[in-house]
């Protein structure tokens, strides 16, 4: 589980009775794809005919831009979580990481969903001995993608969820 029991208001629409603006909630979403397209390769070496993982990340953007609703990104999600299902290590991460990108629409607290499962992808692709290091540098490059607007906000949620996201945001 990678979602607090108690939902921080501060990832709740201000429409919802939250503090996060549209604006952000779009940033939030662009970040997380980024984060699970920079290992999809990872999933594609596995399953290269396979698009669910592709397809969920590029309807994240969709909804951004206003293309799609969010219960069709929801969809997405569900199909790229799917695709993970018979896998396991890199692969499986992967998917997985697309999938919660493209549940930011729904919930925008999956945007660390999409970037702890990256940086497990990155763990488990590396060379034996070399995980924790891999993930380091996958979160320093997170790290660097973060727009301004939602930096300290995604640090934060880093440093108050990095237990039930498998403490992989030490970096």
């Amino acid at each position: 589980m990678i979602l607090p029991k108690v939902r921080d208001a501060r990832f709740i629409t201000i429409r919802r009775g939250g503090t996060l603006t549209d604006a952000d909630h779009r940033l939030l979403a662009l970040w997380a794809a980024a984060c699970a397209e920079h290992v999809l390769p990872l999933f594609e070496a596995v399953k290269p005919g396979d698009a669910r993982p592709r397809q969920a990340i590029e309807q994240a953007r969709a909804w951004v831009r206003g293309e799609i609703t969010m219960s069709q990104a929801r969809a997405a999600a569900g199909a790229a979580n799917a695709a993970a299902r018979d896998l396991s290590g890199a692969a499986r991460h992967a998917a997985y990481a697309a999938g919660q990108a493209a549940a930011v629409a729904h919930v925008a607290a999956h945007e660390l969903g999409a970037a702890a499962y990256a940086i497990k992808a990155a763990r488990a692709a590396a060379p034996e001995g070399e995980g924790e290091r891999a993930g380091r540098i996958e979160c320093r490059w997170q790290r660097d993608q973060l727009p301004d607007a939602i930096r300290d906000l995604v640090l934060d949620d880093q440093r108050l969820r990095n237990d039930i996201c498998w403490s992989v945001f030490d970096c």
